[in-house]
Formats: C-alpha cells, structure tokens, sequence
C-alpha cells in the first residue's frame, strides 16, 4: 500500500496514505452483540478513541473514505498539542485494562478490542521513536500529504469555501512549527539520513517550480467556479503557503542537511535500537527479534531461489539463479519503450485481472480501480508505487511511476499491478469498505502486517489464477519476496552499508539502479516496515497449509479467501485466531 499505500510510522506522530483502512465485518458466524459490561467498555472506549482521532488528526477522514462534518480542521503540530494526544492515548488504553478478551470471543467486540489495543499500545512504544522531530520524509512528509488533502478538499458551496479557507490560512504557521520541531530534533540528536532529506529537497523544488494558480495546493480554487473564492484561495498559496514551503526547503538545504546524519540505520539516533523495535512490532504486528525476522528471511530467500532456479531451467533452459536474473535483466522484449506504454501495459493488465476475480472470490467489491501516474514533479524523486483508496463515487487509485520506462520490466509491472489492485490492496479495501458489522474505529486503522501480506499473497496467487502473461513476471516474483526481511535489519540493526543493501537488492533483479537506490532510502526513513510484506504474507500462507490441510476435499477457496477478508485488515494473531476458530465451528 507505498502504499503500495502507504507507510505510516504511527496514527499518532505524522499522518500518512497508510492510515487508510477500511470498514470490516464481524466474525462469521457473528454472535449477538450483548450487554455485558466488557462489551460495554470496549464500545465507549472505541467511541472515544473514533471521536479524538478526527477531531485531533481531521485529516485521517481524507485517507480512510470517512465522512466529516466540517473541513476545516489541521492537526497541531506543536508539542503541547502532541502531549496532549499522548495523555489521551495513555488514557484510553489504561481504559482497556481488566477486559477479557476471551469473553468477547465470536462477537463484534473482539475485533474491536483487538484494533484499539494493538493501536493504542503501538502508538505508546513508538514514542521512543520521538518521529515527530525528525519528520523529514520522502515517502509520506507533508509535501506529499497535504497536496493530496488539497485535491480532496470539498467545494462547490459558500459553506465549504468558507472551511477551505480556514484550514489553509492555517498552513503556513503549520509549516513553520514544523521548521521549529526539526531544529528541536537537531538539538536532541534526532535527524532524517542526508540521503533521504536530499530526495524532499528535490520533490519541494519540483513542486515550487509549479505557478501558484497551478500548484496542487491550489486545487479547490481550480475546482470551483466562484472568482472571488478563486483569487483569495490563489492569493492564500501564493503569498502564504509557497513562501512558507520555501522557507522549509531552504531550512533543509541549509542548516539541516549541514547537520543531518550521514547513517542510514535509525539506531544512529537516540534509543534508535528500542525505536526499531517498536517500529517492527507497529508494522507486523507480532513479536519477532529483528535478529529472528532476518533469520527468517535468510531461509526463505533461499527457498524463492531455489524455485526460480526450477521456473528458469523450464524457461531458458538455465539451472544458475544469477544466469536466471541476468537473461531477464537483458531480455530486450521485457521492456518498454515508453510512458504511455507502460501505462497502457498496466490499465490492461488491471482490466484482465478483475475479469478472473469472481472464480477465486464469493464477494467481489463494486467499485472500480484506474491506474492514474504520478506528477511530473514527485515521479522519481523517491515516493513509491502504491494505492489510494476510492470514497463515494471516487474509484480507488494505483498510483504508477512511469519514470524511465525503458528500465522497468513488463514481468515486474504484472506483480505490481497484481500487488496494488486485483487480487491485492484493491480488492482487499474496497470489499471491507462495503461491509457493515464492526464499529466505526476499524475503519482509521490499518495494519502492515495483514494489509501488505495480503498484497503479497496476491502476487503468488495472480500466478494460480494464470494471470501473468509474462514469461519474467512468475520467475521475477519470487526473486524478491523475504529480502525486505533481510535487507531492512541489515541496515538498521546488522550494519550493512548503502553498497551491502544494494547489492543484496539487486540480485533479485526486480528494480531499476534508480530504483535501488530509492528503497535504500524508503528503508531508512521507514524502519521496519518493509518486514511487514513478507511477515504477512508467509503467515497468510500458513493459514491457508492450515484450511487446506483441515478441510482435505471440501477445502473451498472462494470460502477461505472471503473468511480471511472479512475482518479487514487486522492485526495477524487476530487473523490467526478468526481462521482456526472458523476451521473449528464450521459445519462437518
């Protein structure tokens, strides 16, 4: 999800795409709601930690299809105001105490006590992290965000007008309270790594080259036909908003790049060891070393290469893994030749994949997917591929790089296109978007560990469904998966080096130079979090070993995919959990 989406550190430290999630259903079957007084108590708490979440970070709504009363609200970026949110946190969570979960077993109020308290308790040890103070992000910083808040923004009345300018008359002194968190940062030992604040440099130029009549934060002047709103909402970005960006670039190429660290690993910074492990407990929701995350994607590694090595000796007639990646490195017709043919690749691609969905599926969601590029001034400058999810009449996004497309594989834009849409982020969020059942808290929260797993699971599944038409995208697939696993504690734990992360990269063959040199980045300014994908996925794995293995002839997988769904995106000994007790009561 960045996304594919988006990758967020913490709901409660920056607001990014990954806060996205989606409106998921009660166990099957679904138990009466009842009237105890646990169920009662998780009720209030997920009212209030629901109502503190949209009034305090309003901007969540945008990213999750939820729907506001007003639109001019900005989160606080200063540190009383993120204080506060942590004492609330604190209180909530101390809410949660006493309540045994296992009563609630096979009701609604189960998976609600599950979201708030992985939620809650993640939100409390990433503290350690103190990301607020070194929030210079190319994957999900503010550049990036608030343009798209900009374009979501509603208009089109005298009222919404009205809340438009207010929330963004609010953006410059936003803006410069970030500049005064950054330079708190520098004075206690907290920064962004040179790499990466070089990369938000690159995309804030590309974005104040834009007029101001054209710039993205002037998108609901551009979306509404009222000429006195027009000219003040212009006026607001060009005499407010551009400026105070300026002054936030020029801080960065200035005293902050002079004083950013040079180390990729966020053990660089203080309490950076306990903040890694927060950050991996955040993502995956479970409890692994980042010693035994590596370990495992170590051997699993092995285990994808030893299948490509069988999947190349059918195709090339090769038995070397290197041999297997070189041929589709050099394989001239795996390329393109251009943007649009690669857009035109992958819209195709999408479209041929929703066809077969109904034969793997018992519920298949309504609303549609397009495959729209980046903006010339983000698209590769570090942000990743990923999806954004649709609300109301909005279809949902796979947001594509087109970024020297005679670079980029044919068999890796099928795994991607697979990953980011049908069967994988798409289909997954939109199904939870239609389904009614659990209370509303489910639908601002989302977990790495389901939500990117199951993505993953979808690229080894397209292969099932007969989806690649490639002879590179089965083979290229598997070359990469678990190597995030590897790859991210490497940097940040074991010591590697930017060469050492590269290199390791690049033996899967998946990625471009340019692109390798991104997800070095990506890695440092999200740590952890590339673990998720293969953490999930390998366990989405497992629970299917587990049904087929259960089940024997009368093992369905329409029925497991729509059991493992249903819930949304939940943490993953929640998932396991739903999936052994449905195994358990299913009807012989």
């Amino acid at each position: 999800m960045r996304r594919s989406y988006p990758k967020t550190r913490s709901v409660f430290t920056w607001l990014l795409p990954a806060l996205i999630a989606a409106l998921i259903t009660a166990l099957t079957p679904l138990a009466a709601a009842g009237a105890g007084s646990d169920a009662d108590r998780v009720v209030s708490v997920a009212d209030r930690f629901y109502e503190f979440v949209l009034r305090t970070l309003p901007e969540t709504a945008y990213f999750a299809g939820v729907e506001l009363e007003r639109h001019d609200g900005l989160r606080d970026n200063s540190p009383a105001a993120i204080a506060a949110m942590q004492a609330t946190e604190d209180e909530l969570l101390a809410a949660l105490d006493g309540i045994d979960a296992a009563a609630l077993r096979g009701s609604v109020h189960w998976i609600t006590l599950g979201v708030l308290r992985q939620t809650l308790e993640a939100a409390r040890d990433l503290r350690v992290c103190r990301y607020e103070l070194w929030g210079v992000s190319q994957m999900g910083g503010w550049q990036l965000d608030y343009t798209q808040i900009a374009e979501l923004q509603p208009v089109g009345t005298a009222e919404l007008r009205e809340q438009a300018l207010q929330r963004w008359r609010r953006m410059p002194g936003w803006i410069d309270r970030e500049i005064e968190n950054l330079k708190a940062g520098l004075a206690a030992g907290y920064s962004t790594p040179k790499s990466a604040v070089r990369r938000v440099i690159e995309q804030l130029d590309g974005l104040l080259a834009i007029p101001a009549a054209e710039s993205p934060f002037a998108s609901p002047a551009q979306r509404d036909g009222d000429e006195a709103f027009r000219q003040a909402f212009i006026e607001l970005v060009s005499d407010g908003i551009l400026p105070a960006t300026r002054r936030y670039r020029d801080f960065l190429a200035g005293p902050y790049l002079s004083q950013a660290r040079e180390a990729l690993a966020v053990t660089a910074n203080p309490d950076g060891r306990a903040c890694y492990e927060a950050s991996l407990r955040a993502y995956t929701t479970v409890d692994r070393s980042p010693e035994e995350i590596y370990a495992l994607g170590r051997s699993t590694v092995a285990a994808n290469s030893e299948r490509v090595v069988a999947l190349g000796k059918a195709a090339y007639g090769l038995d070397d893994f290197d041999a297997i990646i070189d041929r589709i490195k050099n394989d001239p017709q795996d390329r393109f030749e251009s943007k649009e043919q690669l857009l035109e690749f992958s819209r195709a691609t999408v479209l041929r994949s929703r066809e077969a969905i109904p034969a793997w599926f018992g519920r298949v969601p309504a609303r549609d997917a397009a495959v729209e590029p980046y903006p010339e001034y983000q698209d590769g400058k570090g942000v990743s591929m990923r999806y954004e999810p649709g609300a109301g009449d909005r279809p949902g996004v796979f947001r594509i790089s087109l970024y020297q497309p005679e670079e980029q594989s044919r068999g890796n834009a099928e795994a991607t296109a697979f990953h980011e849409v049908w069967p994988g982020h798409h289909l997954q969020v939109a199904l939870a978007q239609e389904i009614e059942g659990l209370h509303p808290v489910t639908s601002i929260t989302w977990y790495s560990g389901m939500g990117e797993g199951w993505a993953r699971y979808s690229e080894s599944l397209a292969a099932e469904m007969g989806l690649y038409q490639t002879v590179t995208g089965p083979i290229a697939r598997l070359a990469w998966p678990a190597r995030g696993m590897v790859v991210d504690p490497g940097i940040h734990v074991m010591g590697w080096t930017r060469e050492q992360a590269i290199a390791f990269m690049r033996q899967s063959g998946r990625f471009t130079e340019n692109r390798l040199e991104e997800m070095v980045d990506r890695i440092a300014v999200l740590p952890g979090q590339l673990t998720a994908y293969d953490t999930g996925g390998l366990e989405i794995l497992a629970l299917r070993e587990l049904a087929e293995n259960t089940m024997g002839e009368a093992f369905d997988i329409r029925e497991f995919h729509d059991r493992l769904l249903e819930n949304g995106a939940l943490p993953l000994s929640y998932l396991r959990a739903h999936i052994e007790s449905w195994l358990e009561n299913r009807a012989p």
